[in-house]
Parts: C-alpha cells; structure tokens; sequence
C-alpha cells in the first residue's frame, strides 16, 4: 500500500462568533500517493474551508495535518510556504493568469519559489505546457486563449514543480460542457501518470470521474 500523501487525524476549524461556526468538525482523512478524490458537497459544508487547511492556506484549530509525513498545523509559515511551494499544486475555478504575461511567463512564476533550479525553469516550464497540449501556444497572451485553454495553462502551472499533491477547486466552473471534458480527460492523464489528486466541486459528473469519493456536509466527512 502506498504512503500517504494526506492525513488529516481529528481536524478542526472554528470560526469564532456569535455564534461559533464549525467548518470542519473532528474529520479524519487519509489519501494515498497516486488516489484520484473528489470531494462534494453543497455551499456551506466545509469544501472550501478543507481545501484552504489542505493546501496550507489556513490552519487548523485542532487536530493534525500531515502532508507526506510532515506535519503541519503548528509549523513556521516559513516552512508552510516551502512546503507549499515545492510539494502543492493549485488549480482553482478562476484561471488566475496574469493577463500581461505570455503562456510561459505564467507558468514559469510558480518555479521562482519552489527550489526549481533556474537553469531547469525555462525548460520545466515548456515542457509542461507541452504535457496539456500547449506547447504552440507559449508566446500566446491569456486573453487570445479560450477557457478551456486558460484551464490548461493554469493546470501546467501547477504542475510544473513536480508536485506531489494537485488540488483543484471547482476546476470546471468557468467552462463550457466541452471544455471541462476535455479539462476532466486530463486529470484522468495525470491520475494515470501517478499524481495524487483531490478535486473540490458540487459537479456531480466531476466528482465521478474521480477514483474515490468522500462527502463533505456541516463539516463532517463520509465516503461514498
């Protein structure tokens, strides 16, 4: 059985009141190098505070959060931003290109504080533009592109340090029905190349492609 990637022991987050919310409440999770989750859930139930506590946006009130054996919760932001940098990729409903900056400009920002040599950067960043596809479109600016292109783009960006967890927000969001097929065919690529994957929606034909499924409501998780 492989490592985990993720394991979440007791977590918790509470936002203090009147009265006090608790967005996640006592959730125990485990992913392992390689897994495919999807977690849904509706508005409200805890998706969007779990995905900022997983990729060290926020942290915990209580509870422990290793990310490959590492914990988190009580570490340096110093350290949380390493950790980040090098070990987590981000991709989020909003494509959150620099409008002013090419294809590669975009991508090659998330190399600058990862410990990607920068000899390495220029050619990690091309060839990860190449791995959705886009490896035509590196002078291209974000506006000439269309959604599902820009999906792409920000999908290199967060692959392009080799990182060893992708979390993806609502990934689909912005795109039309054949765009975030074609976005979902390449989560299934990178699945199949061994990137652990946790992908947050409320899309139910999202969350099936996804290898395992854990449900997420008033804080408390449970897998379907």
């Amino acid at each position: 059985m492989s490592a985990p990637v993720v394991e979440l022991v007791g977590l918790t987050r509470t936002f203090p009141g009147p009265p006090p919310v608790h967005a996640l409440d006592g959730v125990d999770l485990v992913v392992r190098a390689g897994e495919y989750v999807s977690v849904v859930g509706p508005s409200g139930s805890g998706k969007s505070t779990l995905l900022h506590v997983l990729g060290l946006l926020d942290r915990p009130t209580g509870g422990d959060y290793l990310l490959d054996g590492v914990p988190t919760s009580t570490t340096s932001e110093r350290h949380r931003a390493r950790l980040r940098g090098g070990r987590i990729g981000f991709v989020f409903q909003q494509f959150h290109l620099l409008p002013h900056r090419s294809v590669l400009e975009n991508v090659l920002l998330a190399t600058l504080y990862s410990g990607v040599p920068r000899a390495e950067r220029v050619d990690r960043a091309r060839a990860a533009l190449e791995r959705v596809g886009l490896g035509h479109r590196v002078d291209a600016g974000p506006t000439t592109l269309s959604g599902g292109e820009r999906q792409r783009v920000a999908v290199a960006r967060a692959v392009v340090t080799g990182p060893s967890l992708l979390l993806a927000d609502e990934p689909t969001g912005n795109l039309d029905s054949v765009s975030s097929a074609a976005v979902m065919d390449l989560f299934d690529e990178l699945h199949a190349s061994g990137l652990t994957l946790v992908v947050i929606t409320h899309d139910p034909v999202v969350s099936a492609r996804a290898q395992r499924r854990v449900r997420i409501s008033d804080g408390l998780l449970a897998e379907l």
